[in-house]
């Protein structure tokens, strides 16, 4: 029952503590936070130590975009950072006593740390204590051996309990079981620690009692509370009248971290007035805290504390050690011992990488930060000061924030294309001595941004073309580069929209936007255009993009694609033109100039005249650069009057082109003398072949024509011939009637969608006039020769042709109807099948071709007929009307 009944006080306890949480939050800066918590220890896993959102005024969304995470330089994480509900939790049971041992207050700290951008929030949690641990001696029984002499108001010290709680928790007192002779007194050391002494009130009589059994009870100040015991037994003794005094009542001495094991600390002294076994002292260690008593050893005959184990500043700093002086007679005396140890720079500093980007954009602005990084030093003092540096020539610097927490930063602008990545090395020194240091590179590389418009490599552009050249020509390649990286250096090409001439510049040339290359896209014409000038822009492929322009100038070379043109003399076709000389003339006269241009340029250009052919060589000359055509002797009145001079006209060109040009000139002193002799002059001869060509060109065509239209009408009069022999084959007119209800699409005749049938009466026999169906009207058309009349019959009136005994009467005038319908379905007509059909029904009427007063011409065409029907039935319905157009009846 009492067990139940603490472990619930224990709970109840917790729940108290933790109910009674506070937080206290300081703002340190716009980015980064201080946050406390205070937790009992002994908590479960999962419990709340506090919502950490809410008290940094953080998003929920802040928290897992930012990647928010818990970062401790401990091997113990005992708290849980959960995102999704912005809570601390606990990861792992907290002991209160292992984590801080007698210090009091007890806390931990942590960072937790969010990126993009980068924030650092510093938390400590408090641990309280509560009553977990019962007070607990050293040793199961005290063993005390006390002279009968003693006298009144003698002090025993007791061995001391020990409780690692804190605070109230901690041992408050110790209790005494009921006894006649000895009563308890509590005494406290400067540091607080509680001891008990046991005095004499009763003198001792080894006769009556030579054993006395007691218990000592120490209780801490929990609630509820706890208590250890401890048995005393006390053997009374002969009279020993003298307890042994230590010289000093506190030692203190310092011992060095990490000192080898056996080395010497300090000896404690107590003398005894006694002598013999009485005077012998013995010294042992009393109330050693935690594992104190396993660092150090004392030699129980002379005192010498000696080390033990290793000594670890960073661990413990000072140790305090009861030790007890007793002699055989069971008096005793207690001292202090206080150890301190030296801390010795043993621990080089660790740094912690929090946080880096290890690629940045070129162009974040000075002072943006590169890394976040913690370093610690477990040495204290001078031992654990840090300095921390980088290399001078990067342009970087390190900034500290928090507490062993540090910034790194960029201190200029970057430009990737000076430099693309950096190698940093941080140093992190002490200031021991021996300084001991810790380094950690970090790599950092340096994302382009599109800063650096692409760069022709001249700034301007020429090139020549030959004109008439093929279209698709590649001309030149402009090229430009950038200095940028990836999709920001990916240049393209294009064309300004610029005009030549009044036209875009795309109709004459374009470019490759991948690779620069200028194509013509028409041949060019010198004479036409002689230069274009055009407006290339390359444009890198970054967001924005950036371009630049560059002119290009493309210049037409002449060819010699034109021959010379001559202005004088005009020739002209039919007329005559002559150049008149007296026979007075002296040598040199000017006959006349031959002028002629060329539009070309240049040497092309260049014209030079010959004499080609003439009637009298020895009387003319042409000048070759000028074309005047002198004379070169005396003209005498035996040079002819007419003379026929060709003089050619040739260019510089390679190859050259030329021209020729007639030039008459007339030997005479008057205008009528010359018409006299060119009266008769022929006419040019390639005018009168041509002339002649087209003539009888002409009357070819005229002729063809002719032919053609006679052709085209005979044969429209054989086919007419014929097919009035075929509808007409009797003889006997047929003339149509077409009653209202039928329709006549081609005027060729029709059949009803109804069968209703009307067969035309002919003058040579009675016996022609029939009726078949009865489906449709009953009108039956009559037609006399003369085409006076037709006659309406009525339903009711009976025809002899109905008789049952008139067969062969009816035999030959269906036979007829069938040849004239035959002959009135046109091919063409879009209810031929249906016409066809209808017929077929009327030959299903027909009896069989052997009747007696049927001749053989009317058996013939049965049997043609008959065939039709049966095509009819298989569907030949082409083949059907071909045969019905070729039938010779």
């Amino acid at each position: 029952m009492g067990t139940r009944q603490h472990r619930c006080g224990k709970w109840l306890l917790r729940w108290r503590l933790t109910c009674q949480l506070f937080i206290f939050v300081s703002v340190i800066s716009t980015i980064n936070a201080q946050i406390r918590y205070s937790i009992p220890e002994e908590m479960k896993k999962g419990s709340l130590i506090g919502n950490v959102a809410q008290d940094l005024g953080l998003d929920l969304n802040r928290l897992r975009s930012g990647r928010a995470r818990i970062v401790t330089g401990e091997n113990n994480q005992y708290t849980e950072l959960r995102t999704d509900k912005g809570i601390l939790v606990v990861n792992e049971r907290i002991d209160r006593e292992e984590l801080c041992g007698d210090v009091t207050p007890c806390s931990f700290s942590f960072e937790i740390i969010l990126e993009n951008p980068i924030e650092l929030h510093r938390v400590t949690v408090e641990i309280l204590d509560v009553n977990d641990h019962a007070p607990t001696f050293k040793n199961n029984v005290i063993n005390l051996e006390i002279s009968e002499s003693a006298t009144i108001g003698s002090h025993f010290v007791l061995e001391s309990a020990y409780d690692p709680d804190a605070g109230i928790h901690s041992l408050q007192k110790y209790v005494l079981s009921r006894n006649d002779n000895f009563a308890l007194k509590q005494h406290s050391n400067a540091d607080g620690i509680t001891f008990a002494v046991m005095i004499l009130q009763k003198p001792l009589d080894r006769e009556l009692h030579p054993h006395l059994s007691l218990k000592l009870i120490a209780v801490d100040g929990g609630t509820p509370q706890r208590s250890g015991t401890v048995n005393i037994e006390i053997t009374v003794l002969d009279a020993n009248d003298n307890p042994p005094v230590f010289n000093q009542s506190l030692y203190t001495a310092t011992v060095t971290e990490n000192a080898p094991i056996g080395t010497y600390i300090t000896t404690v002294n107590a003398s005894d007035a006694d002598s013999g076994s009485n005077g012998l002292v013995t010294y042992t260690f009393s109330n050693l805290k935690g594992k104190s008593g396993e660092k150090f050893e004392i030699d129980s005959v002379s005192g010498k504390i000696t080390v033990a184990d290793n000594i670890d500043f960073e661990k413990d700093k000072k140790y305090e050690i009861r030790v007890i002086a007793k002699d055989q007679g069971g008096l005793s005396d207690a001292t202090k011992v206080v150890i301190e140890v030296t801390d010795i720079n043993d621990n080089a500093p660790v740094i912690n990488i929090m946080s880096f980007s290890s690629l940045i954009s070129e162009d974040v602005p000075p002072g943006t930060t590169i890394a976040v990084f913690n370093v610690k030093d477990a040495d204290s003092e001078r031992n654990g000061q840090i300095a921390c540096s980088i290399d001078s020539s990067l342009p970087f610097k390190i900034q500290s924030s928090l507490t062993n927490y540090y910034n790194l930063l960029s201190d200029v602008a970057f430009d990737r294309e000076m430099k693309t990545e950096y190698n940093i090395t941080i140093t992190a020194t002490d200031s021991g001595s021996p300084p001991l240091f810790t380094k950690t590179s970090l790599h950092l590389k340096i994302s382009d941004v599109n800063d650096n418009a692409p760069l022709f490599n001249k700034p301007s552009y020429s090139a020549y073309i030959i004109e008439n050249n093929v279209p698709g020509l590649s001309i030149f390649t402009v090229s430009a580069r950038d200095s940028d990286w990836n999709q920001n250096a990916r240049i393209s090409y294009f064309l300004e929209g610029t005009q030549v001439s009044g036209s875009p510049v795309s109709e004459y040339v374009s470019i490759n936007s991948e690779t620069g290359v200028i194509h013509a896209v028409r041949s060019f014409d010198y004479e036409q255009i002689k230069q274009l000038q055009l407006v290339v822009k390359a444009q890198d492929g970054g967001s924005p993009p950036l371009s630049s322009n560059v002119s290009v100038k493309i210049m037409i070379q002449d060819q010699n694609d034109n021959p010379p043109q001559v202005l004088y003399p005009v020739q002209t076709g039919g007329s005559l033109v002559a150049e008149m000389v007296p026979r007075s003339a002296d040598v040199g006269y000017l006959v006349t100039k031959v002028v002629a241009v060329d539009v070309d340029s240049g040497q092309n250009a260049w014209l030079s005249y010959k004499l080609q052919k003439a009637t009298d060589r020895a009387l003319f000359e042409v000048g070759l650069q000028n074309g005047e055509i002198r004379t070169i002797r005396q003209v005498t009145d035996k040079d002819a009057v007419k003379q026929r001079l060709t003089v050619i006209v040739e260019d510089n060109g390679q190859p050259s082109r030329s021209a020729t040009v007639i030039v008459n000139v007339a030997v005479a002193d008057s205008f009528p003398e010359v018409l006299s002799e060119f009266t008769d002059f022929p006419h040019d001869k390639e005018y009168n072949d041509n002339l002649t060509f087209y003539l009888v060109l002409a009357l070819a065509v005229v002729s063809f024509l002719f032919i053609t239209c006679l052709v085209v009408i005979i044969s429209v009069k054989i086919y007419r011939w014929r097919q009035s022999r075929v509808l007409y084959h009797s003889s006997l007119p047929v003339i149509p009637y077409y009653p209202p209800r039928y329709s006549d699409t081609l005027g060729t005749g029709t059949l009803p969608h109804v069968y209703n049938y009307e067969v035309c009466r002919t003058t040579d026999s009675r016996r022609s006039d029939c009726k078949f169906g009865g489906a449709g009207s009953q009108n039956v058309l009559i037609m006399d020769p003369s085409s006076t009349g037709t006659m309406q019959r009525m339903q009711s009136e009976k025809s002899i042709l109905d008789e049952p005994d008139s067969p062969l009467e009816v035999a030959p005038l269906k036979i007829r109807s069938v040849f004239v319908m035959c002959s009135s379905v046109n091919p063409t007509h879009r209810d031929a099948v249906g016409q066809l059909a209808e017929i077929s029904e009327l030959i299903a009427a027909v009896p069989p071709p052997s009747l007696p007063n049927v001749t053989e011409e009317e058996k013939k065409a049965l049997k043609h007929t008959l065939w039709k029907r049966e095509m009819i039935e298989h569907g030949d319905t082409r083949r059907i009307i071909s045969i019905l157009g070729s039938l010779d009846y």
